[in-house]
């Protein structure tokens, strides 16, 4: 799926790629690096806002090339993104191979300051982010991806675009955190700045938004921020959010890093003040409170 030039460049960027189908990848995380060389003083946002080990996270992904959306935001590189499977790694081959993966980055540590404690307690992992890249929800065996993760102990937060609400339906076992991107509010925004590739559609953002409501598990909104384009209509983004009834609404910068710097200027990228300010229009439109924050990732949080 992936050409041996494209696997340089992901492996230069610091993925592990793995599998008999070379489809799936681990990423270390830059807080959990930094969770490990401060001795948990340094930690990411869901740490603070959901109570995971930032130092034994896995980020991961088992779609690595496989996306149905080329959003101008995205950090990716767009360009080995496809909408088709030329063979698919069971979900156990995955597990096994990604916390093979995340201990084997974990090696690079050394030499580095960091707490040996925390390093340690790294190479167990028990929290796995399926998020690094592609859309999770076009792998074939996600409920068995989830569930294995679950029965070796791990918490596990899942994070779809919503564009194939009958892939999320089926689902058998849930994520702990169910993420679901909102970062439009109409068709003509949508296809403007998420580019739908095959049968990707507003339509079934919208029935993913309503089928949310449904799901019984922790489920969260994320609002990807991008000044000057997407900051509009904080009371639209409450009308779309209603739909989806979620615990918690994510307000989160965008971040002028990777590939999105090709698409986008760095003056879309809002500062953590201007984040908050939008956040509570979106709170006060919606009913919900804003609940907690950290500047260091311009995120802010929406509770019931």
């Amino acid at each position: 799926m992936l050409t041996k030039e494209q696997l340089r460049q992901l492996q230069k960027a610091d993925y592990r790629i793995f599998g008999k189908n070379m489809h799936s990848a681990v990423k270390l995380c830059h807080w959990c690096k930094s969770s490990i060389k401060s001795g948990g003083e340094k930690i990411c946002y869901k740490q603070k806002f959901y109570g995971i080990k930032s130092h034994r996270c896995v980020q991961m992904t088992p779609c690595l090339p496989v996306c149905n959306l080329a959003c101008k935001y995205c950090w990716r590189d767009h360009s080995y993104f496809s909408r088709k499977w030329e063979g698919i790694d069971k979900a156990e081959e995955i597990i096994e191979g990604s916390i093979e993966a995340q201990r084997s980055l974990l090696t690079g540590l050394g030499g580095v300051e960091h707490d040996e404690k925390f390093l340690e307690e790294a190479r167990n992992p028990n929290q796995v982010a399926i998020s690094l890249d592609g859309e999770p929800t076009m792998y074939p065996y996600l409920s068995e991806l989830i569930e294995g993760y679950s029965k070796r102990g791990f918490t596990t937060f899942v994070v779809t675009n919503g564009t194939l609400p009958d892939a999320i339906e089926k689902l058998k076992v849930l994520p702990t955190n169910f993420y679901m991107s909102l970062s439009s509010t109409s068709e003509k925004m949508f296809n403007e700045l998420q580019n739908p590739l095959g049968m990707a559609s507003w339509k079934n953002v919208l029935k993913s938004l309503k089928l949310f409501s449904t799901l019984k598990t922790k489920r969260v909104i994320r609002l990807t921020l991008i000044k000057g384009i997407n900051m509009v209509e904080p009371e639209k983004y409450a009308e779309l959010i209603k739909l989806a009834n979620p615990d918690y609404v994510e307000a989160k910068s965008y971040m002028h890093i990777g590939g999105s710097v090709n698409r986008l200027k760095f003056e879309n990228m809002p500062s953590h003040e201007e984040v908050k300010e939008f956040a509570q229009k979106v709170a006060d439109a919606l009913g919900y409170k804003v609940s907690d924050e950290q500047k260091a990732s311009r995120v802010v949080l929406l509770k019931k």
